[in-house]
């Protein structure tokens, strides 16, 4: 009834059409047809089934996406839209959180006339004809960028390993058992280990830390590393995954594993854990009280198991693996006995806290002060791991800008001199509690304090405004630590305040509210704070954090705390704080009350407008001539170091710490410094390397994949050749320029030792060209390895399309930018080129490609002909310090299907998976 071109409002009134059957009069005319929905009803069907039939009949595909959410899907509703439709369906068994709300309709056409419908309405009874159900419909000619956007969205769902294909005949036991849980009917136990036969796959945070654990071992030779992740995401998953992938390097026989916990349920759920990813329901024995392996292969062991006799009786290379739960105890006696003891091939700690009460710091006293892999926070919340937190920064009115500052931070005595017994500050907390806690007498609450003084005067000033609180600290007895953590339990208590207590011993997951009472200048110890509250509840909708700003001396950075938060850059965070942080992960809230915000826009501003007479001053007081020393001492990143064309000769120049004269031609060299600082495989740095040394080999002495890595370094440094004629010459002029070298040298062995993705090289008819998968390449470099630029040829500095074809190596080069307009926000812009998943990538070609042109031909038909295509992918077009963003080769790919002309959208298929950070970024799920 409603026109195909037209939108409108159904609401399902007495005088208003019913969703059925306008449902009924798409169905006849679609030639493709998408279902989004919460749950799926028999009485739903049946509304729709003569449609439904003749829709089939017709040949036409129907796609059915949809959740065991409540329980409250009906299982044969999904087995007549499977066996009586041919509807393809495919089901999120997910119970602790749902992800998909959605309720939704896309009717596609060949006339390009399409339609949807987005609204309140699941596939029921109700809500197809006499529910009070809201739905609007959209047209593709009233609103094509919606319809694209639904399009990118449902593909991207589609092509999540969340949701997975329903078969009557093979999962309606899994389907009825999920269903039965999710309503409530039935209980999980943990009792009897069943295996479910299907393998065990990471989440895209879980995967993404991997990653940079095998960076940690492959590219650096480390083989003892910490993980360090919130409790609630999966850290043992993580060690099992890990075990399995190095079981599979291990030529045949399972490596010997010693899994080391303090608890008897930490060890039973942990060798669960193992059966399942490794689907082997006899992997692994106990070694608890009472109970002793037989075989001593894969071992389970409580600590106080592994007392001086049991050691002795074990060699120290017995194991080769060996993992530790809870890390951050391994200071104590007990732990340190087994890990001096042993000598694996492998150690890898785990913990959500290497701070210790104590002190004593974990990763500094057993890694060599590294963190191998660290979670990402919005990853683990996009994944709806943790619980949404609502942060308000509220500003306390402190001036901190006269405090002393030591070794990155504030003096400790003198804040705790600045906020104990300031009853004006307290009383503003308290205000806020009752302002921004729906229920204060019923929070469970933390409060972060910075000394025992201010801990204890807290508590007090609590008390006496009628809440329930106490203050723990080191000095706080184990007894009297332990009633306090029952009593929050409990909700006999509604806060605790403490010092250095937060990071051992406070696991509550009913926590519910954080009171930041401390300025924390460290990015891991507010993650941390902020995990005491992450767990996820079924009683807790969302942790609410109370951070009390005050004005800071310009050296303190909110940035990192912020930047912690969102994923951003720092010049895309001043922007997203400047619109009230409109992307972040579902659920969440940043909200920055009065000047708070322009107490945290100022201070990060001070930090970007760092101009170079800050940078030699500071160069000065650290006295720190070599680079690395100095990013060290600053906690600068180096590419603030190359903004305006600055660069490190130039500062300490400045400085007076260098006192060569400056030869000609290096102002111009130093301005092309910043073009290697995405510098991230090895081996193009040790080549570069090489090649900068003083006794560097000439060109021609080269072997031909050296001599590839010259010609990428040369139209790195002259990306118009410089007014030279050869490779030779333009580095023989490099031999005159020591300082610049020395400087290049300096800036590549750093940013190569923040590399986190393994380069893969490519294979085939492409083995000699100097790219590496899930490497970054500049415009230059990848020309000059493609063999595009050349002398008397193509310079770099012209080429400004986005595809290439390399007739040489029978090669297309697809140069993609996820957000071409460098506006964060703008709604249509995201739907041309995005991923899929982690191995399909939509891509829009340029507007003049035809289906049936000699490119769109060569497109379609790479395979036939054999020839290859190449996919290399940014976020931005630009850097934070306004140079051109590299590309990341995504590697090769091939066709799978395309739609439209003039330009047309190609899906590609990626012969190597996207690392996880990359495609959380690039999917469309994440925009």
């Amino acid at each position: 009834m409603t026109p195909l071109s037209e939108t409108s409002l159904i609401t399902n009134s007495p005088e208003d059409l019913s969703l059925g059957a306008e449902l009924r009069a798409e169905l006849a005319t679609a030639d493709r047809i998408d279902l989004l929905c919460a749950f799926v009803k028999w009485y739903g069907i049946r509304v729709l089934e003569d449609s439904l039939r003749a829709a089939r009949d017709r040949g036409v595909p129907i796609r059915v996406i949809t959740t065991t959410y409540i329980g409250a899907t009906d299982r044969h509703a999904l087995d007549r839209l499977v066996r009586d439709f041919g509807a393809t369906v495919k089901v999120n068994y997910e119970i602790r959180s749902t992800r998909l709300h959605a309720k939704a309709w896309l009717f596609r056409r060949k006339t390009g006339f399409d339609t949807a419908y987005v609204g309140s309405s699941n596939l029921s009874k109700a809500a197809l004809l006499d529910g009070l159900e809201w739905n609007v419909r959209l047209s593709s000619v009233a609103t094509p960028a919606v319809l694209d956007k639904f399009e990118a969205t449902f593909d991207a769902y589609w092509n999540d390993v969340a949701f997975e294909t329903y078969d009557p005949d093979l999962h309606g036991e899994r389907l009825d058992g999920a269903l039965a849980q999710a309503s409530g009917t039935s209980s999980r136990t943990d009792v009897q280990i069943s295996l479910s036969g299907l393998e065990v796959r990471p989440f895209p945070h879980q995967r993404d830390m991997l990653e940079r654990l095998t960076v940690e071992r492959e590219l650096r030779g480390r083989h003892r590393n910490l993980l360090v992740a919130a409790t609630g995401t999966g850290k043992t998953v993580m060690a099992a995954l890990d075990y399995r992938s190095l079981c599979s390097t291990s030529h045949g026989r399972r490596p010997r594993l010693l899994f080391v916990a303090h608890r008897k349920e930490i060890l039973r759920q942990s060798l669960r854990t193992y059966r399942e990813v490794l689907d082997d329901a006899s992997f692994g024995e106990l070694l608890h009280a009472g109970q002793d392996p037989l075989d001593w292969d894969h071992v389970f062991a409580s600590v106080q198991s592994l007392n001086v006799q049991r050691l002795e009786q074990l060699t120290p290379d017995h194991f080769d693996i060996i993992v530790i739960d809870e890390f951050h105890h391994a200071t104590a006696a007990t732990y340190r006995r087994v890990i001096d003891h042993f000598s694996p091939q492998e150690l890898l700690g785990l913990t959500a806290t290497p701070e210790r009460m104590d002190g004593l710091n974990v990763q500094d006293e057993f890694f060599e002060g590294r963190i191998a892999a660290e979670m990402r926070l919005w990853e683990a919340l996009e994944n709806d791991l943790l619980c949404p937190f609502h942060y308000f920064g509220i500003p306390d009115g402190m001036d901190l800008t006269n405090l002393g500052w030591q070794k990155g931070s504030y003096t400790d005595q003198e804040l705790s001199n600045l906020y104990t017994g300031n009853h004006a500050r307290a009383r503003i907390i308290v205000k806020q509690i009752r302002d921004k806690i729906s229920s204060p007498g019923a929070m469970r609450a933390l409060g972060f304090c910075v000394s025992k003084a201010h801990a204890r005067f807290m508590a007090d000033f609590f008390r006496r405004s009628g809440f329930e609180a106490v203050a723990l600290d080191s000095d706080s007895p184990a007894e009297v630590r332990s009633k306090a953590l029952s009593d929050l339990r409990d909700g006999k208590l509604q806060v605790i305040f403490s010092v250095d207590l937060f990071n051992e011993g406070l696991d509550i997951p009913d926590v519910d509210t954080l009171l930041l009472l401390r300025p924390t200048n460290s990015a891991t110890v507010f993650l941390q704070q902020l995990g005491r509250g992450l767990r996820r509840t079924e009683t807790k909708p969302v942790l609410t954090v109370l951070d009390f700003i005050g004005q800071h001396r310009a050296e303190f950075r909110f940035e990192d705390q912020f930047r912690a938060l969102t994923n951003l850059s720092r010049n895309r965070l001043l922007d997203h704080i400047e619109h009230n942080f409109p992307q972040l992960p579902s659920g969440c809230q940043i909200i920055l009350e009065g000047k708070s915000k322009d107490l945290v826009v100022d201070n990060i501003r001070i930090q970007l407008g760092a101009t170079v007479k800050t940078l030699v001053k500071e160069v000065k007081t650290y006295n720190a001539p070599r680079l690395s020393d100095y990013l060290r001492e600053s906690r600068r990143e180096i590419k603030e170091l190359y903004k305006s064309d600055n660069s490190w000769t130039t500062v300490l120049r400045r400085a007076s710490l260098i006192d060569e004269p400056v030869p000609s031609g290096e102002a111009a060299l130093l301005k092309r410094v910043h073009a290697f600082l995405h510098i991230d495989d090895p081996e193009r740095a040790e080549a570069y390397l090489r090649l900068l040394q003083d006794d560097a080999p000439s060109y021609a002495e080269l072997s031909p994949i050296d001599q590839s890595y010259a010609r990428m370094l040369f139209f790195n440094l002259w990306d118009n050749a410089g007014g030279f004629t050869s490779f030779q010459e333009g580095l023989e002029a490099l031999r005159h320029q020591r300082v610049f070298r020395d400087e290049l040298r300096q800036v590549i062995s750093h940013v190569i030792e923040q590399a986190d993705h393994v380069p893969i090289p490519l294979s085939g008819r492409l083995s000699h060209v100097p790219l590496k998968v899930h490497s970054a390449y500049n415009r230059s470099e990848i020309l000059a390895a493609l063999g595009v630029a050349r002398f008397g040829g193509q310079m770099p500095r012209s080429f400004a399309q986005g595809v290439q074809w390399v007739e040489e190596l029978k090669t297309d080069a697809l140069l993609i930018t996820l957000d071409k307009n460098e506006k964060d926000f703008s709604p249509t812009i995201r739907y041309k080129d995005y991923a899929l998943s982690p191995t399909l990538f939509h891509w829009e070609s340029q507007n003049s490609t035809a289906v049936d042109s000699p490119t769109g031909l060569r497109y379609q038909q790479h395979n036939d002909r054999g020839s290859q295509v190449l996919l290399f992918m940014r976020r931005y077009k630009n850097t934070d310090i306004g140079k051109s963003q590299p590309w990341m080769l995504l590697g090769p790919a091939t066709y799978e299907d395309h739609t439209g002309s003039k330009p047309m959208a190609i899906t590609w298929r990626l012969t190597h998976e996207l690392p996880a950070d990359v495609w959380t970024y690039s999917a469309i799920s994440a925009g």
